[in-house]
């Protein structure tokens, strides 16, 4: 209201300079000073710092790409190592790109606040609005910052079915999937609670993404797995033969750009730099992180007799996607229960999907899929607005994204495997894609392409 003021009373007094003949350079001076006075308003100031943190948080997302490349690269062989990496390059790139033409439209297709709405679209491409760079989803941020976090969230589904379904599958058919699952899938289920469709109206809460992301993902993930079938080799004689990573130090390094990533993820989260609200955020992420890593250490030691580190490091990330459903309404201990929760789910699961011979080389299935399920029941279980009413809605919402995610994957990828095909020869597979489908290796110097 003052900033109003002041430019009334500045335009007032302008217009009486000039009809005074006042010179110009003199008016220009007079309407300076005054402006430098009034200084911006705390509108102005609140506007540019929710901007500000939200730009940041959506940097910090894009930096966990970095972190999928690494965790992704390090855990599987490094005959394969090239054609990781090169999946998650383009992954964000197509994610920003689909993004940009229908994906956020579908996502935020203009539902109001109540619809029962399942499917809207607001057209191609992305354009100003027509109130200016303001917002029509939320007004406290600009509309290409909108854009932009919301972006980094989308290519992240990908990323996460890229892990499971390493070292077999062709590159141009993971690349037409990818495609297709960002541009498609992943916003139609997310305007059902960020759009405000159906799923919100019920009164389905999902803070950053445990479903919304995560298990969205790991449904992929899963479908990917299945139609492929397992690594040459991975399954023998009714045995589980264990494939290891090639490199422990990338992996690590993964998993600590993943966790500073999700400073943006789950903080960014809050839509807004209100202080108390984020701060609340990062704690509860930390926290949860830390519990998930303990207690995946303590069970998969006392199991197999020596500490696991492969297992540590997915415990830090199960404990990361168990509590970004809630990170905003949790307190310290509930956030470390949650945690340690997911850390133990996330051992139990890994060992259940290598008994039932599903072949996942990163563990994303048990991770994403199954420690997001855990984080979305764990709002109605711990959140502020726990019960089992909430629960039931929880419920409601894990099965309904679950069931359209994974038919959507299912089908997609059959339709693929039936047309362009979508597994390497056995021979590419043994020689490593590194060489197959790039003709290059990540480490030509330092070790044969072949398997010993």
């Amino acid at each position: 209201m003052k900033r109003i003021l002041t430019t009334l009373v500045l335009g007032l007094g302008v217009a009486g300079l000039r009809a005074y003949g006042a010179d110009a350079a003199e008016v220009v001076e007079a309407a300076a000073a005054v402006t430098e006075e009034a200084g911006p308003s705390a509108g102005d100031v609140l506007f540019t710092a929710n901007n500000l943190w939200m730009m940041l948080s959506a940097a910090l997302v894009f930096i966990m790409h970095l972190g999928f490349a690494t965790v992704e690269s390090g855990l599987t062989r490094a005959k394969n190592t090239t054609n990781i990496l090169f999946k998650n390059s383009l992954i964000p790139c197509i994610g920003i790109l689909t993004y940009a033409v229908c994906g956020f439209n579908l996502m935020y297709p203009g539902f109001e606040q109540g619809s029962h709405s399942w499917f809207g679209f607001s057209g191609f491409g992305i354009t100003l609005p027509e109130n200016g760079l303001t917002s029509g989803y939320n007004p406290g941020y600009t509309y290409w910052t909108d854009f932009l976090f919301q972006a980094m969230f989308a290519a992240t589904a990908a990323t996460i079915v890229s892990g499971a379904v390493a070292e077999r599958i062709k590159l141009s058919s993971f690349l037409v999937f990818a495609t297709i699952f960002v541009a498609i899938s992943y916003p139609i289920t997310g305007s059902w609670k960020w759009g405000y469709g159906w799923l919100n109206t019920l009164g389905f809460y999902d803070f950053a993404g445990s479903t919304l992301v995560h298990s969205v993902g790991g449904w992929g993930a899963l479908a990917g797995a299945i139609v492929l079938g397992a690594r040459t080799g991975k399954f023998v004689g009714g045995q589980v033969r264990p494939i290891l990573g090639h490199s422990m130090p990338l992996a690590t390094i993964g998993v600590f750009l993943l966790w500073l990533g999700w400073f943006g993820f789950n903080g960014g989260s809050v839509l807004s730099a209100d202080p108390a609200l984020v701060s609340l955020t990062l704690v509860t992420t930390c926290i949860a992180a830390s519990a998930g890593a303990v207690a995946a250490t303590v069970i998969s030691w006392s199991i197999l007799k020596k500490p696991d580190l492969s297992l540590a490091l997915n415990g830090i990330l199960a404990g990361l996607v168990g509590i970004t459903a809630g990170a905003d309404q949790m307190g310290p201990m509930s956030a470390a229960i949650i945690g340690a929760i997911a850390g133990a789910l996330v051992v139990f699961s890994v060992m259940f999907f290598d008994r039932i011979r599903i072949d996942d080389p990163v563990g994303a299935i048990s991770v994403h899929l199954v420690c997001g399920i855990w984080g979305t029941l764990a709002v109605g279980l711990f959140g502020a607005k726990s019960g089992g009413t909430q629960l039931w809605h929880q419920v409601v919402g894990i099965v309904a994204i679950g069931v359209f995610t994974f038919a959507f994957a299912l089908i997609l990828f059959g339709i693929i495997k039936a047309t362009m095909g979508l597994r390497v020869s056995v021979q590419e597979e043994k020689e490593g894609l590194d060489v197959g489908e790039h003709g290059s290796e990540a480490y030509p110097n330092f070790q044969p392409v072949a398997e010993r």
